[in-house]
């Protein structure tokens, strides 16, 4: 069987070997409810606590701040909507921005048909919001600010603990989603002010189906369906033990090689990008240069249609992107590449690769050995001839 070289850690990762024996037990030897009284069912609550207090070290808040979900969306529907009903007596205004993930904008376009007002922040050319712009939207009716810690196609890290010392300043709710963040960078909900977090096991090579939300001590969130009283009674449903003692193992491998792990994702990244604007020509980097998360790619590769490049990757055993993976299957140009300023046929032509764990640099040499292969092939047309662009 060819080998496949896998570069889409954004969209998810291979469960951990330590983290998939650490989740194996809580399947079929001790599968107790954690709601039951009896021995087994104490155990499971037993591990709940243990992960939620793993979850609380990564991110420094309390353990009884951490509440399980079934994914990153689910938690940032919660976080929006949950803190929306809760204060729409407060007021009926969210600042988000143009970039954020659709968990975010969808539920932001919920809210708005429920007649809260939403602002969409712009954003510059490598993807960061203006802090005067947004301190400039805030209203006596502002209930929240919801701003991504990173962007999950262009990697670009915002301006999070400002963000948080505005919000804390006007007395608003601050929450990020944080799902591509967890595991690549170091987080500290105190120092950055930070009252909701997102975040989801599969991105940091622990199990799909499981994520959780940071909910500051305090503050007032709705839950959004009803049922038993799990959760603290806010999320109803019997726990996924299994995964969430896959995420609380997955997120404290993570952050105990937090450092080492970004050293190796940063090389391989920058290693990548210099070969390609060496060897290959009408290229557009996308993202912020430094302000970026240390294992993520966004290039335009101009004159080719992302589609077929990422078929004839694929063809080559090369897994990648064009973008988020929750849009799979839109042929629209992304929402993101077109916010930062990119002409629809050039952010049509976008590539992310974002780096992982089992990545070497033999696998990035096959990959650009490969795009120099196929790009000229797709353009069709000798290079000399394309216009330079402006």
């Amino acid at each position: 069987m060819e080998k496949i070289r896998y570069f889409d850690h954004a969209a998810t990762t291979a469960v951990k070997e330590e983290v998939l024996k650490e989740m194996l037990p809580f399947f079929n030897i001790e599968y107790g409810n954690s709601s039951s009284l009896y021995s087994i069912g104490r155990r499971a609550k037993k591990a709940i606590e243990k992960a939620r207090e793993k979850v609380a070290n990564a991110i420094n808040c309390n353990s009884k701040e951490i509440y399980f979900t079934g994914c990153g969306s689910e938690s940032d529907n919660l976080a929006i909507k949950g803190i929306a009903y809760a204060q729409k007596e407060k007021g009926n205004h969210i600042i988000t921005s143009k970039i954020e993930h659709p968990a975010i904008l969808n539920s932001c376009k919920t809210l708005e048909k429920e007649g809260f007002n939403v602002t969409y922040l712009n954003v510059d050319n490598d993807g960061l919001i203006d802090l005067k712009d947004l301190e400039n939207s805030i209203t006596n009716k502002t209930i929240l600010i919801s701003i991504m810690f990173a962007n999950n196609e262009i990697g670009t890290i915002e301006p999070i603990e400002q963000i948080g010392k505005i919000a804390k300043k006007h007395n608003i709710i601050f929450h990020t989603d944080s799902v591509q963040a967890i595991g690549n960078v170091k987080i500290d909900v105190k120092k950055m002010n930070i009252d909701l977090l997102s975040l989801s096991a599969h991105k940091f090579y622990g199990p799909k189906g499981i994520g959780a939300l940071y909910i500051k001590s305090g503050i007032n969130c709705n839950r959004l369906q009803d049922g038993g009283h799990q959760e603290k009674n806010m999320r109803a449903g019997t726990e996924n033990v299994a995964g969430i003692v896959g995420l609380g193992k997955a997120i404290e491998i993570s952050h105990n090689n937090l450092e080492k792990y970004n050293k190796k994702l940063q090389e391989l990244r920058d290693y990548y990008v210099l070969q390609v604007q060496q060897k290959i020509p009408h290229i557009k980097i996308n993202g912020h240069q430094t302000k970026r998360l240390p294992g993520n790619s966004n290039i335009s590769f101009e004159y080719v249609e992302g589609e077929a490049l990422l078929l004839n990757l694929d063809m080559n055993g090369i897994c990648a992107s064009s973008g988020s993976a929750c849009s799979s299957g839109n042929s629209n140009p992304s929402h993101v590449l077109l916010a930062i300023g990119l002409p629809s046929k050039l952010a049509q032509g976008a590539l992310r690769i974002t780096f992982g764990d089992e990545n070497t640099k033999e696998d990035v040499d096959y990959l650009i050995k490969t795009l120099e292969e196929i790009v000229p092939k797709l353009r069709n047309v000798p290079l000399e001839t394309l216009p330079t662009r402006t």
